[in-house]
């Protein structure tokens, strides 16, 4: 299977680039649902999230020549800070577009890794379509979130590592869905070692625009309303790569509610001690909605980062303090 064999090799090209983040039992989870639970550890990845891994594949891959031109990219995010960093450490310049309205501590992030911010229009749409426009006109590489093979490879690596991680295949993973390029990459990995593996893609109910367009077999222009999983909300590219993968290789598709995530996010930082953001708490709400059906069965839960605003974790803080 070609996605395995780049997939092997991205893990190989950025093994000194990432951090092997832990693949751990949770007792606590594990009784819980009465199921074997384990969690994939990328809160504790550089930059605080999975990103890097695609960031790192696709600068690596670049030539010479494009490299010495420069990159673009737009963000207000995670995708933002891995492009950021793994260019500062590949000594590549680099050009972040962001809207009007960007969070200032997402900004923050961005530029503490040495990334130009370019302020344009007041919405990420508009960002990332000037950004393009740019790439053309200066005939620099533009790099998509999740659009883009190279980054999905990147981020499959983390299905490398959990295959690595454990001694008997797992029954299940849940992995939470915004453009599609985590679980496309992993379940992609995953499925070709471990044929029988079910996947659960999981999106908050207020922006789960791939999970919709995957039921209603085409690429859906869908209104997103706000989320605490800002890090899976928002639209899907039209002729996304991502979209037929997410066709192909999603067993089950999970919806919760902001309730849930929130809950979710504060049962995990209660009882295994460590940060997490909204879309991994997406992912912890549905492996709850799911216990029942997830009752014997052994279960990988990817927590694909740890940038949560901090008003956010102040108001998820004090529901856990009251």
């Amino acid at each position: 299977m070609k996605n395995k064999i780049n997939i092997l090799q991205a893990s190989e090209r950025i093994s000194n680039f990432v951090r092997k983040t832990y693949f751990y039992y949770s007792s606590s989870f594990s009784r819980n649902i009465n199921s074997k639970v384990w969690f994939k550890s990328e809160n504790l990845q550089y930059t605080g999230s999975f990103k890097v891994r695609g960031a790192f594949n696709k600068l690596l891959k670049l030539s010479i020549s494009d490299r010495e031109k420069g990159i673009l990219a737009a963000s207000t995010g995670n995708h933002g800070a891995a492009i950021a960093y793994a260019a500062k450490i590949l000594n590549i310049s680099c050009t972040i577009f962001v809207p009007e309205n960007a969070d200032s501590s997402k900004l923050n992030n961005i530029k503490k890794y040495g990334a130009n911010i370019e302020i344009y229009g007041d919405d990420c749409i508009l960002a990332e379509k000037k950004a393009r426009e740019l790439s053309f006109k200066d005939n620099k590489i533009y790099i998509s979130p999740y659009n883009d093979l190279d980054i999905i490879e990147g981020q499959g690596t983390i299905g490398v590592e959990i295959m690595n991680q454990i001694d008997k295949p797992l029954d299940s993973i849940i992995i939470s869905v915004g453009g599609g390029g985590l679980i496309s990459g992993v379940a992609s990995f995953l499925k070709s070692i471990w044929p029988k593996i079910h996947i659960i893609g999981c999106s908050p109910k207020n922006s789960a625009v791939m999970l919709q367009s995957i039921k209603g077999r085409k690429i859906l222009d869908l209104k997103s309303k706000q989320t605490i999983s800002d890090g899976t909300a928002g639209g899907v590219e039209n002729n996304s790569i991502t979209f037929p993968l997410c066709k192909q290789y999603i067993d089950e598709s999970i919806y919760v509610s902001e309730e849930e995530i929130k809950a979710g996010l504060i049962q995990y930082m209660e009882t295994e001690h460590q940060m997490i953001e909204g879309a991994a708490g997406t992912a912890i709400a549905a492996l709850l909605k799911k216990r029942s059906l997830l009752k014997n069965k052994r279960v990988g839960v990817i927590l694909c980062g740890a940038n949560i605003n901090t008003q956010t974790l102040g108001k998820l803080l004090g529901n856990i303090i009251t």
